[in-house]
């Protein structure tokens, strides 16, 4: 689904967009990545809006479905999130949210996964909002916070609110996935809090890891 845009709009998302693209290409050819923990049954991933780049890693990208906010930036992501395999599905808490919520979960409901930037589309930054939570809720299917690491210092770096960093050629990179966590069909608005502040903590905790043991975690 693609929305309207002017047409200087549209020249910056063909040009962003293959320039994303080619970039997402080049990284089958010149990075290592390594997955940790990686879940077992069907979920939800939850990422930070900077740790996109994560979602190359993941092993079931033809079945997972990202869901990508519908403004200008997010069609270059959502071009370059194709590119590499995935499917996605436009919307955002703050626009197109409950068309884009129930497109995702009834390809949930079908055997598909999910992912979720749960502090997008615009932050504030590491503050997870309770949208995945909900989904959780109402599909069943645990929730897998993915954290990504990368210690080298060549980045592409972004002048955005979630400070976010695209690794040049010739990375190491590994993403580390935390246990499941199940949301109960009863849970009421003090759990479904619990629950999110919890994804929050292990999302931040994951991060200090991987950055602490990324030498022993490479080597592993």
């Amino acid at each position: 689904m693609r929305f309207e845009y002017n047409e200087k709009e549209k020249m910056q998302i063909r040009v962003l967009g293959a320039l994303v693209t080619f970039l997402f290409w080049l990284k089958h050819f010149t990075y290592w990545y390594k997955n940790i923990n990686y879940p077992k049954q069907q979920c939800l991933f939850a990422i930070w809006h900077a740790h996109q780049c994560s979602l190359y890693s993941l092993v079931d990208r033809e079945r997972t479905n990202v869901m990508i906010s519908r403004s200008k930036d997010g069609e270059i992501i959502a071009r370059a999130t194709e590119a590499m395999g995935l499917k996605t599905v436009r919307g955002s808490i703050t626009r197109g949210g409950a068309s884009a919520t129930k497109e995702l979960i009834d390809k949930i409901k079908k055997g598909e996964y999910g992912a979720i930037t749960v502090d997008g589309p615009k932050g504030p930054k590491r503050v997870v909002k309770k949208g995945i939570v909900e989904i959780a809720k109402i599909t069943g299917i645990p929730i897998v916070p993915m954290s990504w690491y990368c210690p080298s210092v060549g980045f592409l770096k972004f002048k955005t609110w979630d400070e976010f960093r695209f690794p040049l050629f010739g990375k190491k990179l590994i993403s580390y996935y935390g246990d499941p966590i199940y949301v109960s069909p009863d849970a009421d608005s003090d759990e479904i809090e619990r629950i999110r502040k919890e994804i929050e903590d292990k999302l931040n905790e994951q991060y200090e890891i991987l950055k602490r043991d990324f030498k022993k975690l490479e080597k592993a």
